[in-house]
């Protein structure tokens, strides 16, 4: 294997990779909240775990992945810094779409699965659900609360992070005082004893142990709730991470991925939980995703942005478009998406297919000379350097441009890309001449706007430009005229 450098969240540096085990890396990789389809931002730490994954494949390492479902106890409060107050997400869905809350789970699960398909993101070798491991979350609160690092209030029990002097250091002092700023009003549970306790067990009603027959009937009762010994209620979020990375991969991991708003709470809480109960350090490496901005701006559901796979193929772009889109930028660079962008993104690959697929068409099997040899082993050396250098895909993807617009045989143009695509995931591999027929109307709107454009009327011509875009079609103006591919291109 050669070496991989790694930026880990936990030393603020960039680390050479060393496994605890060189037979097999084990990675935990934070997946999706069930209530609801992902957003592109979402998609976009799936994705850049992904790569993580595949990179430590090409390099010969045997990778075991777990990544988690969470199809209960993630409340709405984090979205203002605290993960104990709100509704749980799956309650607040299962009322919004008149089903229940395993109905809700079920239906964006398999969706998930679907889109991630679409996305060529690999499958874990154990995807998990929160609600299939409640008895493995039990049992890690119980090994706590042996260790008196628990405390029960009116609403559940809690984790006491006075008696954890290392907590936050995941995200360090200013993080903290970050959280302090935002949690200073939120008074959800007056016995909390300090504002950063967080829930373990949240009971179904408060007091726990006592339910009124008003409190217990049909109508009012939670979807997913169990018994446990300190009350009926259901799980925290954050303690099934711990729960089902340990269960798999064992008490300290080698790896533990998600996006970067996670470190400040859902993080720092597993591994305040996690080394609390075992005395072992909980992971080697910390890996974080940045956040992905839409037009320059941040994303959200209050602002119409917070765009979804479907949005994308609505629009008739690929999910490998986006796929594209995200390798131009380095995973712990913000990258900000636009409609353009991700215009030119399908352009991009649809490019590249062009140049694959001639490279495969052309293949002769030639003999090589030295020249050309030192050529094809300079450019996997510097392709295997870009990915193994904190999967550096922004340089990797130049390097596989580079390599395919040279004069290295066609046969081996072919042949690096895909193997460089076992890492960028493009699936080069099923590419086809796929014969495009034009149809008589988008061909009458080409002859208008190549006469405005003649006649120096550019903005006109930009309106039927956009005109062609919104009824599948893209144009690239060249010296040699104007090429015109379907936005959907071949597969």
């Amino acid at each position: 294997m050669v070496d991989i450098f790694l930026t880990n969240s936990l030393t603020r540096k960039k680390e050479k990779f060393e496994p605890i085990n060189r037979q097999s890396v084990g990675m935990y990789t934070c997946g999706p909240t069930v209530y609801y389809y992902p957003h592109i931002g979402n998609w976009r730490t799936f994705f850049f775990e992904d790569i993580l994954r595949r990179v430590l494949i090409y390099n010969g390492c045997q990778v075991v992945q777990v990544m988690n479902a969470t199809d209960v106890g993630h409340l709405t409060g984090d979205n203002v810094g605290d993960a104990d107050l709100g509704e749980d997400r799956m309650e607040a869905a299962a009322k919004r779409e008149g089903k229940t809350a395993w109905d809700i789970a079920n239906f964006y699960i398999k969706d998930f699965l679907e889109s991630r398909e679409k996305l060529n993101i690999q499958t874990p070798e154990h995807f998990v659900r929160a609600t299939d491991h409640i008895e493995d979350q039990i049992n890690l609160i119980k090994r706590l609360e042996e260790k008196e690092l628990t405390y029960v209030t009116k609403m559940g029990v809690y984790f006491d992070v006075s008696k954890f002097p290392s907590y936050g250091k995941l995200g360090g002092q200013k993080m903290i005082d970050k959280r302090a700023a935002t949690r200073e009003e939120l008074k959800e549970d007056s016995e909390k004893k300090n504002p950063f306790d967080f829930a373990l067990w949240k009971f179904s009603y408060p007091g726990g142990r006592s339910f009124d027959s008003a409190q217990d009937d049909a109508a009012s009762r939670r979807h997913m709730e169990w018994d446990s010994p300190w009350g009926k209620g259901f799980p925290g979020w954050h303690i099934e991470c711990s729960a089902m990375s340990m269960k798999y991969l064992g008490e300290t991991l080698d790896i533990h991925t998600g996006g970067v708003d996670h470190i400040a709470i859902h993080h720092t809480n597993e591994i305040a939980q996690s080394e609390g109960a075992t005395g072992k350090p909980f992971t080697k490496y910390w890996l974080h995703g940045e956040f992905l901005k839409v037009d320059g701006g941040r994303m959200g559901k209050s602002l119409g942005n917070a765009y979804t796979l479907h949005d994308i193929e609505n629009k008739g772009y690929e999910a490998l478009a986006l796929r594209y889109l995200y390798l131009t930028a380095h995973y712990r660079d913000s990258l900000n998406f636009t409609w353009d962008s991700l215009s030119s993104a399908q352009i991009a690959l649809n490019k590249l297919r062009e140049q694959v697929l001639a490279a495969k068409t052309q293949i002769t099997r030639t003999l090589l000379s030295t020249e050309k040899r030192k050529k094809v082993d300079d450019y996997s050396i510097r392709f295997v350097n870009a990915v193994n250098d904190d999967l550096n895909t922004p340089q990797a993807l130049a390097v596989l441009w580079e390599a395919l617009k040279s004069n290295i045989p066609s046969e081996d143009k072919y042949d690096l890309a895909l193997s460089f695509d076992e890492v960028l995931g493009l699936k080069l591999a099923e590419v086809q001449d796929i014969k495009v027929e034009i149809p008589e109307e988008i061909r009458k709107l080409l002859i208008d706007r190549d006469k405005l454009r003649l006649e120096g009327k550019f903005e006109e011509s930009d309106k039927l430009r956009r005109s062609i875009e919104e009824k599948g079609f893209t144009l690239e103006d060249t010296q040699a005229g104007t090429v015109v591919r379907p936005l959907r291109g071949s597969k």
